[in-house]
């Protein structure tokens, strides 16, 4: 197994490195780098801009839009984008629905709802989680009952990120309750303009409005919008979480944020505390590490032979280092990441008003991040799927 780059994946990252110094807009670049709020209009000029060369789609085939691009290439190019600071892709479209869409929809239906996630002219959101139904995405209870060419749904999703700029939502349904939960779960794609729809924010610890309550009152779904086909819904929604996992996992994020950490604690003067850095050395090793097992994976995928199957082992070790540096962060500022008014922050000046302005957003992104070992599968539940399906017990 060689998990070193040929001469040709370097010539193709600096190629990549090249064209996103010069087409990453400064002013987001700033924020993503300082962990200040970003707009929508921030995430989608990013993605447009990522569209009109045809790279939002940077994990698809020619033949949907998409570069081409092997497993080698989409991880260069993430891990570029990651380090130039460019926002990370907003993940419902191009990494979740649209290999789905791909795989089991039919031939109207990537027609209809390819070109707008390539083109990043389109917001799509998960509609996953239900109160009572998260790790344990069987048990969900959002109904969707048909009549005639339509599917009436009424239930509540919850935790829906961004769901308040979404055009279109994806959803698992209940459409039959005779038999094993799983059997009776049908892919329902919504337009979230209709009738019926409404969304809710929920205003989270830091004071943001990321996540919404979605509800859905006697909401009419085209039966054109079911992919795939009726009850067989489990099937499509594993295929997604499978993609959303290794996402999760996120080390090109955790190498630009590592390198943040650094900067922070010089800034703050405990740099060269030898217990403190070896702190910084011990999350290195964790990040370096994560990184040579997503590599093992590219690597065989790359060679065709079987990759390995750890998109839970990934999540885990992904969002614990995702939490750890966010703790190291806020260790190394000590009182000055506490104080948070989000309306200074959004103003551009509680960097005077608390400290220096790179302790600012800390206790915010600390608070943010607590979900990491949550959301798409719990780290316990994920520790038992490894167990089973890795381990063999």
């Amino acid at each position: 197994m060689d998990l070193n780059f040929t001469p040709e994946e370097q010539a193709f990252r600096e190629e990549i490195r090249a064209w996103v110094a010069e087409n990453l807009p400064k002013d987001i670049s700033h924020k993503v780098h300082n962990a200040l709020h970003l707009t929508k209009d921030d995430m989608q000029r990013w993605a447009k801009i990522l569209g009109k060369k045809g790279w939002h789609g940077w994990a698809r085939p020619k033949q949907f839009g998409g570069p081409g691009w092997n497993v080698i290439q989409r991880h260069l190019f993430e891990e570029e984008c990651a380090l130039a600071g460019a926002p990370r892709v907003v993940p419902f479209g191009p990494v979740m629905v649209a290999p789905v869409i791909m795989a089991f929809g039919s031939p109207e239906q990537q027609k209809r709802h390819l070109p707008g996630i390539m083109s990043g002219e389109v917001w799509w959101s998960q509609g996953y989680s239900e109160p009572g139904s998260g790790s344990d995405l069987a048990s969900l209870k959002c109904r969707a009952e048909r009549k005639g060419d339509y599917y009436i749904v009424n239930g509540q999703k919850t935790w829906t990120t961004l769901g308040q700029y979404g055009d279109w939502i994806f959803c698992p349904v209940r459409t039959d309750t005779s038999g094993k939960p799983q059997t009776g779960i049908s892919f329902l794609l919504i337009d979230m303009k209709s009738p019926g729809v409404s969304v809710r924010p929920i205003i989270m610890l830091d004071g943001g409005h990321e996540v919404n309550e979605v509800w859905f009152d006697n909401v009419e779904v085209p039966v054109d919008n079911l992919v795939g086909e009726e009850n067989k819904g489990w099937t499509y929604a594993k295929h997604l979480l499978a993609h959303e996992r290794t996402n999760i996992a996120d080390v090109n994020r955790a190498k630009r944020e590592l390198e943040r950490l650094k900067r922070i604690a010089k800034a703050e003067g405990v740099y060269e505390d030898t217990r403190f850095r070896d702190e910084i050395a011990k999350l290195e090793v964790d990040i370096v590490a994560l990184e040579m097992m997503v590599l093992r994976v590219l690597s065989a995928e790359k060679s065709g032979k079987q990759s390995l199957d750890v998109a839970g082992l990934l999540k885990i070790r992904g969002s614990e280092i995702q939490q750890r540096y966010t703790e190291l962060m806020m260790l190394a500022a000590g009182p000055y990441s506490v104080p948070f008014v989000k309306e200074a922050m959004e103003a551009g000046w509680q960097g005077d008003y608390v400290g220096a302005a790179h302790c600012a957003p800390l206790a915010a992104t600390y608070f943010n991040y607590r979900k990491t070992t949550i959301y798409g599968g719990s780290n316990e539940v994920q520790r038992n799927i490894v167990s089973a399906t890795v381990l063999g017990s």
